[in-house]
C-alpha cells in the first residue's frame, strides 16, 4: 500500500461537512445536531464549527438520547438557534486527526482522477457512499461508474500528490 501523506496538499483550510443543525433544544440557544461523525458525539471534539459559513466556538455540548445537543458561543436564545436549523456544520480539514496509513477521509478522495492500472482515465470521484459490505466510489466521466473501494482487489493506489486513484477495473464495465 502506498504511504498516505499526513496532509493532503492544498486541503488544510478546506471545509469538511461533519453534520447539520436539525432543530432547537430548549430556550437558551441549544441546538439539536445530526452528526455524521463516528461515534456521533465525536463532533463535540471540534471547535470552531463553521455553521452556514460562519465560525462559531462550541460553548458546550453532550450526547442526548440517540443524538447530540450543543450550544454555540453567541447563540443565547431559541430564536438565534432556530435561525440555524438546516445549516451544515463543517470543520477545517486541518482540524481532523491525520488518517492512519490504511485509512482515507472521503472528502480527500472526492475530486481525484480515477484511472485504470493501464493508465486509461475513467473520470473523477464525484462522491462516495457506504454499503453494508464496503464503501463505493461514484466516478463521473463519459458515464457514471460505481467502483467498490476494496483495497488491493479494486483500488491499487491513492496518489494525493498526483491527484489520482489507480484501480484494477475494466473500462468497458
Amino acid at each position: 500500500m502506498a504511504d498516505v501523506p499526513r496532509e493532503v496538499p492544498g486541503q488544510a483550510d478546506r471545509a469538511i461537512p461533519v453534520g447539520r443543525i436539525s432543530g432547537v433544544y430548549g430556550v437558551r440557544g441549544w441546538v439539536r445536531v445530526f452528526s455524521e461523525t463516528e461515534p456521533r458525539d465525536n463532533i463535540l471534539s471540534y471547535s470552531p464549527w463553521l455553521v452556514g459559513g460562519v465560525a462559531y466556538a462550541l460553548a458546550e455540548g453532550r450526547r442526548h438520547g440517540k443524538g447530540v445537543v450543543a450550544r454555540l458561543e453567541g447563540c443565547d436564545d431559541r430564536d438565534r438557534a432556530a435561525a440555524l436549523i438546516g445549516c451544515t456544520i463543517a470543520v477545517r480539514r486541518d482540524q481532523l486527526p491525520p488518517p492512519s496509513a490504511d485509512e482515507f477521509y472521503w472528502a480527500d478522495l472526492e475530486g481525484l482522477a480515477v484511472e485504470t492500472s493501464a493508465g486509461e482515465p475513467l473520470g473523477r470521484v464525484s462522491h462516495l457512499f457506504a454499503t453494508g459490505a464496503n464503501d463505493v466510489l461514484v466516478v463521473a466521466g463519459e458515464r457514471e461508474r460505481l467502483l467498490p473501494f476494496v483495497w488491493d482487489d479494486v483500488v491499487k493506489d491513492v496518489d494525493f500528490d498526483a491527484g489520482v486513484i489507480r484501480v484494477e477495473w475494466d473500462p468497458d464495465f
